[in-house]
């Protein structure tokens, strides 16, 4: 829930500054800011919430910490390079690739009821799926938009 308070507060906070700057909106710009943002907040769960964000990855994954701290960091470098027009594109379509990866963890976590702040298997369980395939498919489908141009160019 928080990922997507972020998303849309600071989507209409930079359209908002945008318009009353420049005279004009600025969706695209505002996209990527709010996406930028987003990113940031989930990058530090990945070092808050460690533990918890280790437990979301499947026995078969090797090495899980250093893909929690590496998963982040990119995270991080993503939302950046979302600021820079160009580099936009880029790191549009590497975001789909990432948020098109994370969704099996999603699932694993709900599989075994995670509680990923707790770092418990007190969670929501199955349930906690129908807020966060909707929330991953938003994320995909803004980064197409805001971030590869991929509809804007019709």
């Amino acid at each position: 829930m928080k990922p997507l308070i972020v998303l849309i507060v600071s989507f209409l906070l930079s359209l908002a500054i945008a318009r009353l700057s420049l005279g004009k909106w600025q969706l695209v710009f505002a996209g990527n800011v709010a996406m930028c943002c987003m990113l940031m907040l989930t990058a530090i769960g990945h070092f808050k919430f460690t533990e918890g964000m280790v437990m979301m990855i499947p026995p078969i994954i090797p090495f899980k910490t250093a893909v929690v701290y590496v998963s982040g960091i990119v995270e991080v470098i993503l939302g950046l390079m979302l600021l820079l027009p160009s580099l936009r594109n880029v790191a549009g379509n590497l975001l789909l690739i990432l948020f098109i990866v994370l969704l099996p963890a999603n699932i694993y976590a709900a599989m075994t009821k995670l509680n990923m702040e707790m770092a418990n298997h007190e969670g929501p369980g199955y349930e906690y799926l129908y807020f966060r395939v909707p929330l991953q498919l938003l994320f995909i489908v803004w980064v197409v938009y805001f971030s590869t141009g991929w509809f804007r160019s019709c």
